[in-house]
């Protein structure tokens, strides 16, 4: 990324906005210095989700922001069933599940594997919501297993693999499709995924992280909003998910959809290639 460049597109952009530093770090949710920093190209490489932040403030793309000329909408690729944005989910579809992490908290801590899960469970779903922060989620699993601390994070990315086949289907599909991510996750955890290359880094034009906006899969709101950010209608979008409640919510809004059986992984990475309509 050219950082000096994004830092005078930036500028230019938000001058022509009529914004003010300020202005524009209260309807980004950025932090001054953050964007200072920026500006003057002092950072390397900003989280795809400050550009995301920063474009979605600015009524731009982020391809206009980063100054990439690549296909824009109207010229990408349409499969022969009409779709034309594809969402991937992130835990078992692009990543290996992460059950080891229950396996692996329990030897740590000498307590049974099946009351970290079932913790777990309990506050998953609060901490996807964002209404947990991080530090939240971790005091709250000690406290119920009675354990000094917890640094889920810590034992989530240890835990979690690539899907072998779908950085490469991923990549693909990023050149000749409208892309995002559309997720159930908690704080933080999509930032250090991507900064750690453990899913791949390339130029999502959407990205839903639940723990952000408030809502998870299955509600259909989130699929309304992912709809109105892709700019593209319903019945062109594709949703690769492995949770079927997930899949007949979107499905239930007019979108393609494809149940992705992360327990035969080969095969799930076979018809996604199909949907897509990869060459081998």
């Amino acid at each position: 990324m050219d950082e000096k460049g994004l830092g005078k597109r930036l500028q230019i952009s938000r001058r022509n906005a009529g914004l003010t530093q300020q202005q524009l770090c209260q309807i980004a949710n950025l932090s001054f210095s953050t964007l200072t920093k920026i500006e003057r190209g002092a950072i390397k490489s900003p989280s795809i989700f400050t550009i995301e932040s920063i474009a979605n403030a600015l009524n731009m793309s982020i391809d206009e922001l980063l100054g990439k000329s690549g296909p824009s909408k109207s010229t990408k690729k349409e499969t022969r069933s009409g779709v034309k944005f594809v969402f991937f989910d992130v835990n078992g579809c692009l990543l290996r599940f992460y059950h080891r992490a229950f396996s692996q908290i329990a030897i740590d801590y000498n307590v049974p594997p099946d009351l970290v899960e079932m913790a777990f469970l309990h506050y998953n779903t609060d901490a996807n919501l964002g209404v947990l922060t991080m530090e939240d989620f971790n005091t709250i699993m000690a406290k119920r297993l009675g354990i000094p601390s917890l640094d889920w994070p810590k034992y989530y990315l240890e835990a979690v693999e690539p899907i072998p086949g779908m950085s490469q289907v991923v990549s693909w599909a990023s050149e000749n499709y409208g892309i995002g991510l559309l997720t159930n996750t908690m704080p933080g955890l999509l930032t250090m995924l991507m900064d750690r290359k453990i899913i791949p880094k390339v130029n999502y034009e959407v990205i839903i992280d639940s723990s952000k906006v408030g809502l998870v899969k299955p509600d259909p709101a989130i699929f309304k909003l992912a709809s109105e950010k892709a700019q593209v209608p319903s019945q062109k979008i594709l949703l690769i998910d492995d949770t079927r409640e997930n899949v007949a919510a979107a499905e239930t809004l007019g979108w393609h959809v494809l149940w992705f059986d992360y327990s035969q992984p080969e095969e799930s990475v076979d018809q996604v290639r199909l949907a897509l309509e990869i060459d081998r």
